[in-house]
């Protein structure tokens, strides 16, 4: 028996979406603005650093207008042709930010390798050049601070990677600021050389984003003692006897899980299902991040024993019931029967007979010759016969 525990709808999503949108629209007013200052401001003093400095701030904007459309689609709900609600596509913008990183930090490595080898001489830019360039710094900080609070705050890694793009302007506009201030004073060398620096510590930023993105796409599990803690929680649940092939994996920061709950192998079907219903509950309650959570009911452990779909099956109810009756339909359990239960234990099928308590015999002493009459049953396991009295039947009907 299979269950799928519904996600339920959680106000908190639109809002943490209201929130995203909120931040990355401040983020492109800045980019916007810091890319004329720092175009206009670089053309006056003719600094080729700051006007480069000012297109990777436009650049920006681009990015921004990514993450905007990816907030807008990657958290909305489930529909019908996404089942599992959107949430990739905010891991593929997030592996988009990650490669754009990757190429920024490669051009900005390039670039100052190439003037560090020329020699290229860098004129006095003067002290308001500076000043505005340090105004600019400070902003791209602010919003990366600003930016990667809320990311951690919403959960989002898509938000985060948007905030390692602000810090690698932040930091290519620091470069810029070193050039600036040691042509100033005649050393237009430390340009080329805190440029390579910053080129590899954002190509590391880069490459994380690009790595853990990555690993989402393909599914890659929670960690081991995070999934350990999900089966801990499991098993506390009453009625539980043991759980087995707990598989997880994550999307866009959101967590979604899937195991197999044995219990006792003749409860009843409802019982059953509100025990795995338990354990949603508490899996929930313990990891709020989950989204899905789908549980398996299993009246034996079968795990390691493969996908039981793949393997041979044993007959259902028609086909049992046939079978029996071609043999059992001469003796008086048969005639008598009120109720027959089947049990799918051990590769076998084993039934339990409610009869009415007319039959004057033992019930092993039934239930022995009913196994005889059918012993040419590969499948049949254990018969069991039990008695029911006319009061008891009648006050169950």
């Amino acid at each position: 028996m299979t269950q799928t525990v519904e996600t339920p709808v959680v106000p908190s999503r639109e809002l943490d979406s209201q929130i995203a949108k909120r931040v990355t629209y401040i983020g492109a007013w800045l980019d916007g603005l810091l890319s004329i200052v720092k175009v206009a401001v670089g053309f006056l003093v003719g600094s080729a650093a700051l006007i480069a400095d000012g297109i990777h701030s436009l650049s920006d904007l681009v990015t921004d207008g990514f993450v905007l459309a990816a907030i807008h689609y990657g958290r909305q709900e489930p529909d019908d042709d996404h089942h599992y609600g959107h949430g990739r596509i905010e891991t593929l913008t997030t592996l988009l930010l990650g490669s754009v990183l990757i190429f920024v930090a490669g051009g900005i490595a390039w670039s100052s390798l190439s003037r560090l080898f020329s020699g290229a001489e860098v004129t006095a830019p003067g002290l308001w050049a500076i000043v505005i360039t340090f105004i600019a710094l400070l902003s791209k900080e602010w919003i990366f601070r600003y930016t990667m609070r809320v990311a951690k705050r919403i959960q989002s890694r898509l938000l985060e990677a948007n905030a390692w793009h602000s810090r690698s302007d932040a930091l290519s506009t620091a470069v810029v600021l070193i050039a600036l201030i040691g042509a100033q004073f005649g050393l237009g060398w430390l340009d080329a050389v805190a440029a390579i620096v910053v080129g590899l510590l954002v190509g590391k930023v880069g490459w994380d984003l690009l790595w853990e993105s990555a690993r989402e796409l393909v599914d890659t599990a929670l960690p081991e003692d995070i999934q350990h803690q999900m089966h801990d929680v499991a098993c506390s649940v009453p009625g539980v006897d043991s759980v087995h092939d707990l598989r997880t994996r994550q999307s866009a920061g959101w967590v979604m899980v899937d195991l197999h709950v044995v219990v006792r192998p003749k409860i009843t079907v409802s019982e059953a299902h509100e025990i795995g219903n338990e354990v949603s509950r508490r899996l929930r309650h313990e990891f709020p991040l989950l989204t899905d959570v789908i549980f398996h009911v299993d009246p034996e452990d079968d795990a390691g024993e493969g996908d039981p779909s793949r393997l041979p099956g044993l007959p259902l109810r028609p086909e049992v019931e046939a079978a029996l009756n071609e043999r059992w339909y001469r003796h008086p359990v048969w005639r008598t029967l009120n109720e027959l239960q089947l049990h799918y234990l051990d590769d076998k099928v084993s039934v339990s007979l409610i009869i009415d308590d007319a039959v004057h015999q033992p019930p092993q002493c039934l239930a022995s010759q009913l196994k005889a009459l059918a012993s040419d049953i590969e499948w049949l396991g254990h018969v069991e016969v039990m008695f029911i009295t006319r009061a008891a039947s009648s006050s169950m009907r």
